[in-house]
């Protein structure tokens, strides 16, 4: 793992930054390596008779498949407007609520009232299913192991099979570039984080504090 760069210097690069607590913390859960794939959306030929001797000509009608559950079916389409419903069995109280298998993470209030839900881009099976609890925040951190690698409004929340921290944060950006798209949010994208939209991922930092319980599911 490569270690940070000596306190004075880090100090230098992120003084303007308004990091809340001091020096940013140092994170390795992403990956530069990372493959971002690519949905292909499927065609489907239609074809109109007008007349018995006029035919129109084929017309290709896209559509974009919904993601495989464990069965082989397929998820309706989620949406910010039509969300997945929260999972059975996720934990009771306040707590934010992360399906792997879906790429969805559910903040829910003590009531159980569910008060934001959205798409995110973590790595499939990481962390295990279980109960955490949010170990720490920054308002900028970097990886440890890529060059360049910056994350905003991290919350920390487990260690990954790889000994990173596994946070939610938002879409990371390499040397200013974005390391996905938004689009891409919902499918498998990242190194061992939780990728979010930089406003769900400012939201979850302003709402969970270190405690925050954070109930991860198959």
């Amino acid at each position: 793992m490569r270690r940070a760069a000596p306190l004075a210097v880090a100090a230098a690069v992120i003084g303007a930054a308004g990091v809340v607590s001091g020096l940013p913390w140092g994170h390795s859960g992403a990956r530069a390596t990372d493959t971002s794939t690519t949905t292909v959306a499927s065609t489907t030929t239609v074809a109109t008779t007008v007349a018995s001797t006029t035919t129109v000509a084929p017309t290709t009608v896209a559509s974009t498949p919904a993601p495989l559950t464990t069965t082989g079916l397929r998820y309706p389409a989620y949406s910010r407007v039509n969300p997945p419903m929260l999972p059975a069995r996720s934990g009771v109280g306040r707590r934010v609520v992360y399906s792997n298998r879906m790429q969805w993470v559910w903040v829910v209030d003590r009531s159980g009232a569910v008060i934001r839900a959205m798409p995110v881009s973590g790595r499939r099976g990481v962390p295990e299913p279980g109960t955490y609890r949010v170990t720490s925040q920054s308002v900028k951190s970097f990886s440890l192991d890529v060059e360049g690698v910056w994350f905003d409004h991290m919350t920390r929340f487990a260690v990954g099979p790889d000994g990173g921290n596994v946070g939610f944060h938002a879409i990371p950006r390499r040397f200013g570039r974005p390391m996905q798209t938004e689009e891409q949010l919902g499918s498998f994208q990242g190194g061992g984080c939780v990728r979010m939209e930089a406003a769900d991922a400012r939201f979850v930092y302003r709402w969970a504090h270190p405690g925050t319980t954070v109930i991860v599911t198959p």
